[in-house]
């Protein structure tokens, strides 16, 4: 925890995401936005963590102090999820059912809402035709399209600036989805409360998805997802048994690893943007883990800072591309050198996100903890 800097905010943190950085820009991000839950009043908050005031008694000219809150605004039900859509624009998934895009004013650091889609996942009774919420438990974007999944069993595709969705696959699972992903422009793959991935192209007509994987017969439901940044066949999952799974969409049905992780449920999974053959795991158990899938991980100077306990397993030859070691079908073969960044948490670790050497984590203890120093 030497790394981190906490801070606590009197609420329960679910979601937190860094704000893109240009594709031009070579700094490290410096704003980040957190979604709260459980509490009397949830709200959006959007902080920074650039400099601030004199560096001259920093060490190494660099600012240490915790994350500063430049604004905030209420947000009605839980923060279910939460994506930027661009340096601007935050989407956020409700429990009540609705879609909000609040939009960030950088010239005096307020939030307003920007559009906001009510009832975007509902259920409808059948005898009385009423309708109630049902939480939108997930949101991906890709600038214009925005596509939401919730506990209704329904896909939406919104665009910005559109007030109604381009696209709506009404009883796309009869279970809940609770997570989504693009995979390319025109295909998302989502999973579900029985332990399926389902992947489904909006170039089709029909509202059936192109294909279905799926863990074996335990059907033990899977929370999040992650789609590798550069190679789109290889999907990382996490559920209800803590367990990674890595699949390969190009071939079978059946993930090609299942990874022992975590001792309660995976709340998020993370590949790094950059360095993919790093992954972030955390968890309903308090803790955070880096996955460390890199060949020469003795033979190089730490691309992490270490802290905590670690776990390596056995090397493996080094003439495999590092892709390899998560399609490898018996990772114990492997070298994996897994960390747990925050070893005395005791509350669940509800989100997580990483971008170029910076790491922030929100958690149920209402503390948010921030890592600028990732990269050695």
């Amino acid at each position: 925890m030497e790394d981190f800097s906490a801070k606590f905010v009197s609420q329960k943190i679910s979601k937190t995401r860094w704000r893109p950085v240009p594709a031009a820009a070579l700094q490290p991000p410096e704003l980040f936005a957190t979604g709260s839950w459980d509490n009397e009043e949830n709200k959006i908050s959007i902080w920074s963590v650039g400099d601030f005031g004199s560096l001259e008694d920093a060490p190494n000219g660099e600012y240490q102090g915790e994350p500063q809150l430049l604004c905030d605004i209420g947000h009605q039900g839980d923060v279910m999820d939460m994506q930027f859509f661009d340096q601007e624009r935050i989407v956020a998934a409700s429990s009540t059912g609705s879609v909000t895009v609040f939009r960030h004013h950088q010239n005096n650091q307020t939030l307003s809402i920007n559009q906001r889609w009510e009832r975007a996942h509902y259920h409808m009774n059948p005898d009385t035709h009423s309708y109630g919420g049902a939480s939108c438990t997930g949101v991906i974007c890709n600038n214009p399209e925005i596509v939401t999944v919730g506990e209704d069993g329904r896909i939406n595709l919104f665009r910005a600036d559109h007030k109604k969705a381009v696209r709506i696959i009404e009883n796309a699972d009869s279970s809940t989805l609770h997570a989504v992903t693009f995979l390319r422009t025109t295909e998302i793959l989502t999973v579900n409360s029985i332990g399926q991935l389902k992947i489904w192209d909006f170039r089709e007509q029909r509202n059936e998805p192109s294909q279905i994987f799926s863990l074996t017969g335990d059907r033990i439901p899977l929370h999040c997802v992650d789609r590798h940044p550069s190679q789109q066949h290889i999907v990382a999952t996490g559920g209800q048994d803590g367990m990674l799974s890595i699949w390969d969409v190009r071939q079978g049905s059946m993930p090609v690893s299942l990874l022992n992780a975590h001792d309660a449920e995976m709340w998020e999974v993370h590949f790094h943007p950059s360095n993919p053959d790093h992954l972030f795991t955390c968890s309903e158990d308090g803790s955070l883990w880096h996955w460390d899938a890199s060949m020469e991980v003795s033979e190089k100077p730490s691309f992490f800072h270490q802290g905590g306990r670690s776990t390596t397993f056995l090397s493996h030859s080094t003439n495999q591309s590092v892709i390899s070691a998560w399609l490898n079908n018996n990772p114990t073969k492997d070298r994996m050198e897994i960390t747990n960044l925050v070893p005395n948490q005791t509350l669940s670790v509800n989100s997580l996100d990483v971008l170029g050497p910076c790491l922030v984590c929100g958690t149920d203890a209402e503390a948010i903890y921030v890592n600028r120093h990732l990269v050695a």
